[in-house]
């Protein structure tokens, strides 16, 4: 198995075209086969005039064909509380995804950054 149940997962879709959504999806993995992906989670989208990404309030369960080349999975540690997730800069002008208490991830090399 590729990813196991109730492992954490950020997920980022790869935009085909300059002005296509951001989009990204951070929740816990449900199931997971070979070719698919079940994670209960949060839609963050990038909201253009606070240059950061937004929250959608409601959680949502996706799913993810491991198939697809225009997705990027990240497995996230296992004490990360997906509902603690946010997206902040540092002081280098980096994009993190960060849970406020140790755990940060740069995701800057992942698209250019305002």
């Amino acid at each position: 198995m590729t990813l196991t149940a109730g492992e954490k997962i950020h997920v980022i879709t790869r935009r085909l075209f300059e002005n296509d959504l951001r989009r990204h999806f951070i929740g816990e993995v449900e199931a997971c086969t070979d070719i698919l992906i079940r994670a209960r989670g949060f839609a963050f989208v990038y909201d253009e005039g606070s240059n950061d990404f937004t929250r959608r309030e409601e959680t949502r369960t996706r799913i993810f064909s491991l198939l697809d080349a225009n997705l990027i999975v990240n497995v996230l540690p296992k004490d990360v509380a997906v509902e603690d997730i946010r997206y902040r800069l540092d002081d280098r002008n980096r994009r993190l995804v960060t849970d406020g208490k140790g755990f940060a991830m740069n995701i800057s090399e992942f698209g250019a950054q305002r």
